[in-house]
């Protein structure tokens, strides 16, 4: 049992109960705060770091790759497509100006994709897409310039094998996150705002104007209004959601000598990612392998998503070098039949905002405002 302290404070009715305490959890609470000073926030998880993406993911500070963008145009066309980039581009210039000076390792150093004899891309079929991509997004980036079909010879200084043609995106980057997450939350404990990590929802209901959410503590919390945030496992507090768990798979290398790139890399519409780690390299992805496998809730890593890792580590990315795999870990992501977030109120009072496809780094500040907006 708790004190009576302890209910009047801890667990005294709130304004708003935001349930998950990553990226997407924790800007929320901050622009809600931002709004109203007055409202009384509590944020729960059911982990100590938040259980999900928000510090398991590969620390990409992503924009889009040209193939992604281009799949994604031809899945949900050219207006949704847009919407999307726009959604991310702001959201990355928000991170810029929240950190500021603050050391969370954020570098837009750039980024690159690899296209291979398998991937059947011409020289002048790359060139045609970046110089239609760069046109059709200069009017959300203000540049005609994202996308650059990189020279042989920038191909070549990289030491890359079966890789023929590398095209530069010019907005990627990469950051910190659990050093950007720590910020955050720090910034939304000193608006007032109260964390309770190791609380677990298991269900909420609603009576005479106030919502109940129970959990594994032996208390009720009350509030006015609930949103849910809690991405890839959106779907255990309300089944109704498109939201399907996505595992993403991470190795990370011990130092290698000479390593003869810095920057991001993607491969196959993103589903291959990579970056250099200091003088490591963290590499992730290779979920189209096995997409029945990975759409699952379990955090353990696989062999056969851990092995095609490794073989692409190997083949593509450092053939010859010599490492040691030092971290393996991985994340669950929210995706569902389209890739637009799951923004709206589900019922009265309760609000969701989920399914971030993979980019909740970059759609959560712009997430967060928007639930900010609609929640007041």
């Amino acid at each position: 049992m708790f004190s009576i302290w302890e209910k009047e404070t801890f667990y005294a009715p709130q304004d708003i109960i935001i349930v998950g305490s990553g990226f997407v959890g924790l800007w929320s609470a901050y622009y809600l705060k931002k709004k109203n000073p007055k409202l009384k926030i509590t944020v729960v998880d059911r982990g100590l770091p938040p259980t999900g993406a928000s510090t398991r993911n590969a620390g990409f500070a992503c924009f889009g790759s040209l193939t992604e963008l281009l799949a994604d145009e031809q899945k949900m066309g050219s207006d949704q497509m847009l919407q999307l980039v726009e959604m991310r581009y702001k959201g990355l210039q928000q991170i810029r100006a929240f950190a500021g000076n603050q050391d969370i390792d954020l570098d837009f150093c750039g980024g690159y994709e690899l296209f291979g004899k398998e991937d059947h891309y011409l020289y002048d079929d790359l060139a045609a897409q970046t110089s239609y991509l760069n046109k059709i997004l200069k009017g959300i980036v203000k540049s005609g310039n994202t996308y650059q079909l990189c020279p042989k010879k920038t191909v070549s200084k990289f030491q890359f094998r079966q890789v023929d043609y590398l095209v530069k995106n010019n907005l990627e980057g990469y950051l910190h996150p659990a050093r950007l997450l720590r910020l955050l939350l720090n910034k939304v404990l000193s608006m007032g705002v109260q964390v309770l990590n190791s609380v677990e929802i298991k269900e909420f209901s609603a009576a005479n104007g106030e919502l109940f959410l129970y959990s594994n503590l032996p208390v009720e919390l009350a509030c006015r209004q609930i949103l849910v945030c809690t991405n890839g496992f959106a779907k255990q507090l309300l089944p109704e959601l498109d939201v399907e768990p996505a595992r993403g798979q991470v190795l990370v290398t011990s130092p290698i000598e000479k390593l003869p790139w810095k920057g991001t890399f993607h491969y196959q519409e993103g589903f291959y990612y990579f970056r250099n780690l200091g003088n490591r390299i963290l590499l992730g992805g290779a979920r189209n392998k096995a997409i029945g496998e990975e759409t699952t809730y379990s955090f353990e890593t696989s062999e056969i998503i851990q092995s095609e890792l490794e073989r692409f580590l190997q083949e593509v990315i450092v053939p010859g070098k010599k490492y040691q795999i030092e971290y393996r870990w991985s994340g669950i992501m929210g995706t569902g039949s389209v890739k637009m977030p799951i923004t709206r109120e589900i019922s009265p009072n309760v609000f969701c905002c989920v399914r971030m496809s993979g980019m909740g780094v970059a759609l959560a500040p712009v997430m967060g405002k928007e639930m900010a907006r609609r929640m007041i």
